[in-house]
């Protein structure tokens, strides 16, 4: 049994602050870079094809070490883990700021990958372990997912001002000190971690190698078929060659006897529920936010500032849906119905907004299926790893967050290759001749439709959710009075 510390009232409000923080900075990476890639592809001598690498180092690293991660921080504390995340993204944002080829830059893009697989689980373990199951955790997982939509405006925003005023450098270096100040400020906020008792079984160093082999080349095959074609060795061959490797990877779990990931965590309807509308969720909301940002680009004009102003509406309804609606909604209709109004909500705000975009357009058509889509993808986000928490023991709370979050990665990147190829499908000519405006506008719109249409349905999958019990708790999941297993030693009302 794990006994976790209680954290005393006048400390949780700086917690919520660190770890919702921690969230903002790793959301704020995901867009920033993007604007910023021509103008590192001219100063580095990137060619067309490899300037894409800038992003899918950092996306294969952060995908392929998620249950890597997940297990250290089980294995080393959740805290450990935390700052030590915090420090290799730091530190690899100051090494790509300072690049002057592509190949360090890449390299520094994929070791802050590695620093991101650290941080997203330990962030989403602290949550889990140090707020009890019920209003406390899901307050937390509201902020958590408040920050994270933040994050992503600002990345967008800071991302066209920065490269405008100071150069691409300084889309890395300004996360530099924020990952820093955070993991300074770690050990004063967060209590240390709890001791647990030694593990004989000690660690499954192959099953690691497995599971990260196998995830970055599935990652790998994802986000590289668009670019090098399905049918090549890095495209079909490496989904397939990751696929052979995890299955190998679940035949090695079965027999190991301190395996990285626990398959008995899979007889957990609540987080193979949320795993799988994550992967649903992210697919349609990874691919939808390239497709919405080429079509305000490539189809309307807008310039990098303008596009990310565009944004944010979309986030800050986000922001205030996570906030208000996500925990209220869990208390009064449990997670079943919650989860399938977001899906659903989330699938229509991206139809209205396929119906409105025209090669014509103005902005303000478009503002209804951005507040849909808001409201619908915040009440989500932090209702889906709400699921995957419920009813996982502290002591593997960091391992079921990085599954959760594996999923999120893969469905990101999964959902990405499947909506640029359905959008480019009808725009490739036999003259090789730039498509017309209202060609790329159909194709466009063709993909947020389908992305709209799979969230929608997606939502079906909350039913396989146990049905709430008659004494249901104030976020849906759990009943009754009880102290949680391998707990913090409370006895919590859900």
């Amino acid at each position: 049994m794990v006994t976790l510390p209680v954290p005393p009232a006048r400390r949780t409000g700086a917690m919520l602050a660190l770890l919702a923080f921690a969230q903002f900075i790793v959301a704020v990476d995901y867009n920033i870079v993007f604007v910023a890639l021509p103008e590192i592809g001219s100063a580095l001598g990137f060619s067309t094809r490899s300037l894409q690498w800038v992003v899918s180092a950092y996306a294969v690293a952060f995908g392929g070490f998620l249950l890597f991660g997940g297990r250290a921080v089980d294995r080393l504390g959740a805290r450990r883990v935390f700052v030590l995340g915090l420090t290799v993204f730091g530190l690899s944002c100051l090494l790509g700021g300072f690049a002057e080829s592509p190949a360090l830059l890449v390299a520094a893009r994929a070791i802050q990958g590695l620093g991101a697989a650290l941080l997203t689980p330990a962030t989403l373990a602290l949550i889990h372990t140090r707020f009890a199951e019920g209003p406390e955790r899901t307050k937390g997982l509201a902020l958590w997912g408040a920050a994270g939509s933040g994050g992503l405006a600002a990345g967008a925003l800071l991302g066209g001002v920065l490269t405008q005023a100071w150069g691409w450098e300084w889309v890395l270096f300004v996360l530099v000190p924020l990952a820093l100040l955070a993991a300074v400020a770690a050990p004063a906020v967060l209590a240390p971690d709890a001791r647990t008792a030694p593990d004989r079984d000690g660690f499954d160093a192959f099953g690691a190698l497995l599971a990260t082999v196998g995830s970055s080349l599935l990652v790998l095959g994802l986000v590289s078929g668009p670019e090098a074609g399905w049918g090549t060795l890095r495209g079909a061959g490496s989904i397939v060659a990751g696929a052979v490797v995890l299955a190998v990877f679940v035949l090695v779990e079965k027999r190991a006897k301190g395996p990285l990931v626990p398959l008995r965590l899979f007889r957990n309807r609540s987080l193979v529920t949320a795993i799988l509308i994550i992967l649903v969720f992210q697919s349609a909301l990874g691919g939808s936010y390239y497709i919405f940002t080429n079509y305000l680009q490539g189809v309307l004009g807008y310039d990098a500032l303008e596009a990310g102003l565009a944004f944010v509406p979309l986030t800050v309804i986000s922001m205030g849906a996570s906030l208000k609606l996500a925990g209220a909604m869990l208390g009064r209709l449990g997670p079943r119905t919650t989860l399938f109004l977001g899906m659903t909500a989330n699938g229509a705000g991206m139809v209205a907004l396929a119906v409105a975009m025209s090669a014509d357009a103005s902005f303000w058509h478009l503002v209804p299926g951005l507040v849909v889509w808001g409201v619908g993808g915040g009440v989500t986000f932090p209702a889906m790893f709400a699921c995957a928490a419920s009813g996982v023991a502290p002591q593997e709370a960091g391992i079921a967050s990085a599954l959760a979050s594996t999923s999120q990665q893969i469905g990101g990147a999964a959902g990405l290759a499947l909506l640029v190829a359905v959008a480019t499908a009808g725009t490739a000519g036999d003259t090789g001749a730039a498509p017309a405006v209202a060609e790329v506008a159909d194709g466009l719109r063709g993909a947020m439709w389908i992305g709209g249409a799979a969230s929608a349905v997606g939502g079906l999958l909350a039913f396989s959710l146990r049905k709430p019990r008659t004494a249901a708790g104030p976020d849906g999941i759990g009943s009754g009075t009880r102290t949680e297993t391998g707990g913090d030693a409370r006895s919590v009302s859900l």
